[in-house]
């Protein structure tokens, strides 16, 4: 017990307890001085990249907008060097064509002044030589052109040649026009002989009609009625006089109806 008295008697830190404590808050402060300068240098880092990083992006910017524009002056250019050598080509076709213009003018003068004087003359002959035809004209009013014999040989001649277009026409083969025709002819009723009304229709005659095939169709209630077919040749056959014809057979006959009527 002595001994640890003694120790403690001797032991000075309890004395010197506030330097000590000064010493730990100075070494604690030098830590956070260290992380702080520690987080300012990244910041400044992170900083300093942000900066390079806009300058990068603005000098690219700045070199497409320089090429794009340089692009645009190249392009314009050219068109102007198109443009210029257009317009002498256009200015050369224009002095050829006025070079030409003039060449035909020139020609056109000397045309026009060639006659005259290469005839000078010329007007004073055809003043002289007029009197000289009037005087021609006088001499062949005395002369008899058409004389009777030569109005007879003509006249002779034009009959032959209307003949001769006549003896032509003649021979020459007419197309005559014909014409299909469909009747219906009626009975009065179903006691109505049909074989007789078919042989009184095909009685009727006429120079350019043909009769054809027939038979009879139903209408109703027993009764039949014969639709009957024809040839005629449409000057000298109409369906008028086949109507009119064919109902003069009244004890048969009801009526005559046109079914189909065509051109052959």
């Amino acid at each position: 017990m002595s001994d640890t008295v003694n120790f403690l008697a001797q032991e000075k830190i309890w004395f010197d307890k506030p330097r000590y404590d000064e010493a730990e808050r100075r070494f604690y402060e030098r830590m956070n001085g260290s992380s702080q300068t520690t987080q300012d240098v990244g910041a400044n880092t992170i900083l300093q990249d942000i900066a390079r990083a806009r300058e990068n992006i603005q000098k690219s910017l700045a070199g497409s907008t320089s090429s794009s524009s340089a692009a645009d002056q190249g392009e314009l250019i050219s068109r102007i060097k198109s443009l210029e050598l257009e317009n002498q080509s256009l200015h050369k076709v224009v002095d050829d064509l006025r070079a030409a213009l003039s060449k035909l003018e020139c020609r056109v003068t000397v045309l026009e002044k060639s006659p005259a004087a290469a005839n000078p003359g010329t007007t004073v002959q055809q003043k002289t030589s007029a009197p000289v035809k009037e005087e021609d004209d006088e001499d062949d009013d005395d002369i008899d052109l058409f004389g009777s014999d030569d109005d007879e040989e003509a006249e002779k001649l034009k009959e032959q040649r209307l003949k001769e277009y006549a003896e032509k026409k003649a021979k020459k083969p007419t197309l005559i026009a014909k014409s299909s025709i469909l009747l219906d002819v009626k009975p009065w009723d179903d006691e109505t002989d049909m074989a007789k009304l078919e042989e009184c229709v095909r009685s009727v005659q006429a120079d350019g009609l043909l009769w054809g095939t027939s038979k009879l169709v139903p209408v109703g209630y027993g009764i039949k009625k014969l639709q009957i077919a024809c040839v005629v040749e449409d000057d000298k056959v109409g369906t008028d006089m086949l109507e009119e014809e064919i109902t003069k057979f009244e004890d048969y006959v009801q009526s005559v109806d046109v079914a189909a009527f065509n051109k052959i």
